[in-house]
């Protein structure tokens, strides 16, 4: 199974403090995706890329959507981009266990500037899914997928959204402001009128989200439990219980998530 518990636990790093490892080591997915929708949402950018099979996900972390794709459409190759050494470390030593490495070539690099470069060979499916901040929102995100996408080719892009108008508690709980999303609706119009075309989409589900929160507290304080000597065992734990707390108390319910497959309409 691609980015199993089992082979975050055989890398190690549940012994050391890597946090986005050690939160992700549940749930590897960096979104408020189940498995099948996450399936479901890979499936239908990659059969409605023109049948091209080069993915490129800027901001990958631990490049669950590469190596996904890899293990599952035969002739597939893929480029991950992250700035997070440890998580591209993760996904280099996940890749050889799998047998696709040789298909895959990851950047530890910007996301933004790896995207303003000239592709060598544009791309059949572009995924920036959580990062758009790394290109300062959802419109400049697609602006820069579009420079890599091959004619024919998909973006994926998931991004939040308000479910309902957030309070002040909610605000502080993200460190956001009112203007950083929109409603389902308008985001979605934001899209069309910039020209893409949704072909897919999946809306996370509040099981999703809670699924996907509860695994990311609880594995990091498992982890502080664990390791109660280890010098960061008490960040951690303030850690896993701050981010619960804003969550629980702030924006569970409040801030959605979309995630788009988009085709160029111009």
């Amino acid at each position: 199974m691609v980015g199993s518990a089992s082979a975050v636990e055989g890398y190690g790093t549940m012994r050391r403090y890597s946090r986005h490892l050690i939160t992700h080591a549940d749930h590897p997915i960096a979104a408020p995706l189940h498995g099948d929708s996450f399936r479901a949402v890979l499936a239908a950018a990659m059969n409605h890329s023109g049948g091209g099979k080069r993915l490129l996900d800027l901001g990958c972390g631990q490049a669950m959507w590469p190596l996904t794709a890899l293990t599952g459409w035969e002739g597939s190759f893929a480029v991950g981009v992250d700035t997070a050494a440890d998580s591209l470390e993760w996904a280099r030593a996940e890749a050889s266990r799998l047998g696709v490495a040789d298909r895959l070539t990851l950047h530890e690099a910007d996301a933004a500037r790896f995207a303003a470069e000239e592709p060598e060979e544009p791309f059949d499916v572009v995924l920036c899914v959580g990062a758009t901040h790394a290109f300062g929102g959802l419109l400049s995100t697609l602006a820069a997928a579009s420079r890599q996408l091959a004619p024919g080719g998909c973006v994926v892009v998931g991004e939040g959204f308000w479910e309902r108008e957030p309070g002040p508690d909610v605000l502080d709980a993200l460190g956001a402001v009112p203007g950083d999303y929109t409603d389902l609706g308008t985001t979605v119009d934001r899209v069309t009128a910039a020209d893409w075309e949704p072909v897919y989409a999946h809306t996370s589900t509040r099981d999703e989200w809670d699924e996907y929160e509860w695994c990311w507290t609880g594995s990091l304080a498992r982890w502080a439990l664990d390791h109660p000597d280890h010098p960061h065992a008490g960040e951690a734990r303030e850690t896993a219980a701050a981010h619960r707390a804003a969550w629980l108390h702030g924006y569970r319910g409040t801030l959605g998530f979309v995630t788009m497959v988009l085709r160029d309409a111009r």
